[in-house]
C-alpha cells in the first residue's frame, strides 16, 4: 500500500494507478471523495495544514502529492501546486519570480497565450525576450535573464529543445528555468530530472485526459520559490475548485493507458499521411526523419499524441475538418476523443491557413486512420 508521501512500484503504470493515494484505513475508500469546504473547526492558536478555503484542501493535496510522484518519482524536496487551469500555474510562475528591471525568456513559438503574458510582464516593467525553440535558439538571448522559459515539444509547431543544455546555461548565468511540460506529460519527460527547477503544465490536457477539467500546476524543488508560487495563487485566487481536482485525480490513475495507446496511434497517423501529395509541413516528434526527433529521442520517454500539418488552403482545410467523422472539430488536445482544428483561426500562431493540429485520441489506430484519409480524399473533391 502506498503511504501518505510514497509510491509503490517502479513502472508508470503502477505508479499512475497507486500516486497520491492516502494510507489505507479500514472501511474509508480508496480515493476519498471531494472535499467541499471553504473553512474548518479552528479554535485556538491557527495550526495545521487546512484553515481556509483558499489556502488549501484536502482534496487538492492528494492531488499534489499524486502529480509530484510522476513528475519527480524519488525525489525529496519537490512541492507541488494545483492551481485553477494552465494559464494560471503559468502566471504563477512567471509573476511570482520576477519583477520590474528583470528580463525573462520566452519562446516565440508557444502556446498562443504567451503574447498575452508577455504584454502583461512588459506592462509591469520587465524585459522580455523571445526567440525560437528549435536548435536551441534562447541561448542567444539568455545573459542577464531573471527567469528561462521553454516550451518543448512546442505548441503547435512540435519543435523541440534540449531541456538539460539550455538549464545548464541558465544556471551559470544566475536564472530560473520552467519548462512547459503540458505537450509531454510526466511520463514523456520529466524536466526536473532534465535541470529545470520548475516543471509547469495544463493538466486540462493530456494529464486528466477526457475534457472536462480545467486545471494547471506546477512543480518545483526551491522552497522559496515555491513559497513565493503558493503567495501568488493565494493572492490572485487562483484555485481549483475540489471537484475538478478529484476528477483529476481519478482520471490520472489511467494516465499510462491512455498515453501509451495515444502515442502509437499518433505514431501511425503520421506516418499514414507522410505518403499524402496534399499534406505538407508534417510533423510529430516519433517519425525518425521528423527535424525534432534527435533531441526529443535523448529527452523524452514517450512523443506525445499531437500531430501537426499543413493542407494546400484554408478552404482545403475546413472542407477536411468537416468531413471527419471521428474527429472532434475542437481546440485543446490530450482527450480520449480525438479532436482537430485549423489553428489559423484563433489568429495567434505563425502558422499557415491551412495548418492542422490534430490530437490523437484512444480510438482504434486502423478506424482513425482511414477516418483522416477518406475526409482527406473527400476535401481534395
Amino acid at each position: 500500500m502506498s503511504d501518505s508521501g510514497t509510491s509503490v512500484g517502479g513502472g508508470d503504470g503502477t505508479r499512475a494507478v497507486r500516486a497520491g493515494l492516502p494510507e489505507a484505513v479500514k472501511n474509508e475508500p480508496t480515493l476519498p471523495g471531494p472535499v467541499f469546504a471553504a473553512h474548518y473547526h479552528l479554535p485556538g492558536e491557527v495550526s495545521g495544514p487546512y484553515t481556509y478555503g483558499r489556502d488549501d484542501n484536502p482534496t487538492w493535496t492528494l492531488l499534489e502529492r499524486a502529480i509530484g510522484e510522476l513528475e519527480a518519482p524519488g525525489q525529496d524536496g519537490v512541492e507541488t501546486l494545483v492551481l485553477a487551469s494552465g494559464v494560471a500555474a503559468a502566471s504563477a510562475v512567471l509573476f511570482s519570480q520576477v519583477r520590474a528591471g528583470d528580463a525573462v525568456v520566452l519562446p516565440n513559438d508557444g502556446y498562443q497565450v504567451l503574447p498575452l503574458i508577455r504584454a502583461q510582464l512588459e506592462a509591469y516593467g520587465i524585459e522580455v525576450r523571445t526567440a525560437p525553440t528549435a536548435n536551441d535558439a534562447q541561448l542567444d538571448v539568455l545573459d542577464g535573464a531573471k527567469l528561462l522559459w521553454i516550451e518543448t515539444p512546442s505548441n503547435p509547431g512540435l519543435d523541440t529543445c534540449d531541456i538539460r543544455r539550455l538549464a545548464e546555461a541558465a544556471h551559470t548565468r544566475g536564472a530560473l528555468v520552467a519548462v512547459d511540460n503540458t505537450l509531454a506529460t510526466p511520463l514523456g519527460q520529466r524536466p526536473l530530472e532534465l535541470g529545470a527547477d520548475f516543471s509547469v503544465a495544463s493538466g486540462t490536457k493530456q494529464l486528466t485526459g477526457h475534457g472536462d477539467v480545467l486545471l494547471g500546476y506546477v512543480v518545483g524543488r526551491d522552497a522559496e520559490a515555491m513559497a513565493a508560487v503558493r503567495r501568488w495563487r493565494k493572492i490572485v485566487g487562483a484555485i481549483p475548485g475540489p471537484m475538478e481536482a478529484w476528477l483529476a485525480h481519478r482520471s490520472i490513475a489511467t494516465l499510462q493507458l491512455r498515453v501509451d495507446r495515444q502515442c502509437a496511434t499518433a505514431l501511425t497517423v503520421a506516418e499514414a499521411l507522410r505518403g499524402r501529395p496534399e499534406v505538407t509541413g508534417l510533423r510529430y516528434p516519433g517519425l525518425p526523419d521528423d527535424p525534432a526527433h534527435k533531441v526529443a529521442a535523448q529527452q523524452m520517454r514517450r512523443f506525445g499524441c499531437v500531430v501537426s500539418f499543413t493542407l494546400p488552403t484554408r478552404a482545403r482545410a475546413d472542407r477536411f475538418l468537416d468531413a471527419l467523422r471521428l474527429v472532434d472539430d475542437a481546440t485543446s488536445f490530450g482527450g480520449v476523443r480525438s479532436t482537430a482544428e485549423r489553428r489559423g483561426r484563433w489568429g495567434g500562431d505563425a502558422v499557415p491557413e491551412g495548418f492542422i493540429r490534430l490530437s490523437v485520441g484512444a480510438e482504434d489506430a486502423e478506424d482513425l486512420v482511414a477516418d483522416v484519409l477518406r475526409a482527406l480524399d473527400e476535401s481534395g473533391r
